[in-house]
């Protein structure tokens, strides 16, 4: 069985009882195209791929290599679960100054403005990003769409794939000055329906022990327990992660809004040795701030927005598998993790700045951070938890996984 096939099966053996059969037309689409290895440049890799159903919808590794050997992403692909009910990027003005919430990647960049859905906009970019599935444009993907997913395609908008192109010419060609007319109603549709699918009980399950403890269904550990009131108390972690559930589901522990936490650089960034990077090391990554500068409406807002990144969801945080942690990856485990909330301006700064968690840690020292003059340094750096307490909250982590 090729193997993204099998990925198939496995997701459909994992899902919510029943949650196969009640999936729509568009919610199939999205599925089969999520697997669908056909949507990079040359045939090798898929959604599915960088965000992987058996490890939380995450990368096992940080920087996995793109479709094209020896090409990688600037930063570490993002968990999908839970993404899809991120608003469209927007702002409102708290204690005085803009909050921006929602959007799409780290950075916001999938503003959602396009079809006023983050996910859908999101779900173009590493399609057609060359260090990543390295598609041309988005005439080929219309193209490899209907070619591999006719039938899908045809359920889901009956006469979407009735465009007059060849694959192979089309996939050949340069990347056309303005999308082809013809294949913007079947680019919507590959858009829509990965967002959908996105959307649907398949990724959000809501199917954690701690969904389950909600419900009056199942118990907490003492452990896990004291855990969660750290978590919603002294560790203040529920500031940015929020517990209170919405739309009639349960809560998706993020407030879709962005913050610089200080995380140091990391080394095993294959970015900064890319050919492409005129910068080396010293490169930067700037997060939120270059969105915004971009926008003439943001501009101004951007320089104090410097570093920061969305603050993602936890659900699915562990998984029992490989992860790495943060937008770059830098940390390789949870306990590394709330180590340093806990104790960022408390532990020396290191002697180098180009450290491996698993250095600093073993030195108690934190590298100097990548942006520095926009740090929150309000809600984490010296939260003056206890190592038992650091190992309640990780133990409450734990119950966030989706069966």
């Amino acid at each position: 069985m090729p193997r993204a096939r099998a990925a198939v099966l496995c997701l459909l053996l994992a899902a919510p009882a029943g949650a196969a059969e009640r999936m729509t037309p568009l919610e199939r689409l999205g599925q089969a195209l999520f697997f669908e290895t056909a949507l990079s440049g040359i045939g090798t890799q898929s959604c599915a791929s960088c965000h992987d159903p058996a490890n939380g919808f995450a990368s096992a590794t940080a920087f996995p290599e793109g479709a094209v050997p020896g090409h990688f992403g600037q930063r570490k692909p993002p968990s999908l679960a839970y993404q899809a009910v991120s608003p469209v990027l927007h702002h409102r003005i708290e204690d005085g100054e803009a909050l921006f919430l929602g959007g799409n990647m780290a950075d916001g960049r999938a503003r959602g403005g396009a079809l006023g859905d983050p996910a859908a906009d999101q779900a173009l970019l590493p399609i057609l990003n060359p260090d990543e599935m390295g598609l041309t444009h988005t005439a080929c993907l219309a193209a490899r769409a209907c070619d591999s997913q006719s039938d899908a395609m045809e359920a889901a908008r009956p006469g979407v794939c009735a465009m007059p192109l060849d694959v192979v010419t089309t996939c050949a060609a340069a990347e056309p000055a303005e999308p082809l007319p013809e294949t913007l109603a079947t680019v919507d549709l590959v858009q829509r329906a990965l967002a959908t699918f996105e959307a649907s009980p398949q990724v959000m399950r809501f199917s954690s022990r701690y969904d389950d403890y909600i419900a009056g269904q199942a118990d907490l550990t003492a452990e896990e327990a004291a855990g969660l009131r750290l978590f919603d108390g002294k560790a203040q972690c529920s500031a940015c992660h929020v517990l209170t559930a919405s739309d009639g589901q349960g809560a998706v522990l993020t407030d879709f809004t962005y913050d610089n936490l200080g995380v140091p650089r990391n080394p095993e960034n294959p970015w900064y040795r890319a050919t492409v990077n005129g910068k080396g090391r010293d490169w930067v990554d700037r997060g939120l701030a270059a969105t915004l500068e971009a926008d003439p409406v943001y501009a101004s807002a951007a320089p104090g927005l410097e570093g920061a990144v969305k603050v993602p969801t936890l659900r699915n945080v562990w998984t029992g598998q490989p992860r790495a942690y943060m937008h770059n990856g830098w940390f390789q485990t949870l306990e590394g993790v709330v180590r340093f909330y806990n104790t960022r301006d408390v532990w020396p700064r290191c002697a180098s700045d180009w450290m491996t968690e698993a250095e600093a840690m073993a030195a108690r020292c934190w590298p100097a951070p990548e942006v520095e003059a926009t740090m929150n340094r309000d809600e984490l750096g010296n939260l003056k938890l206890t190592e038992a307490e650091e190992a309640q909250i990780v133990a409450f982590l734990k119950t966030l996984t989706d069966r």
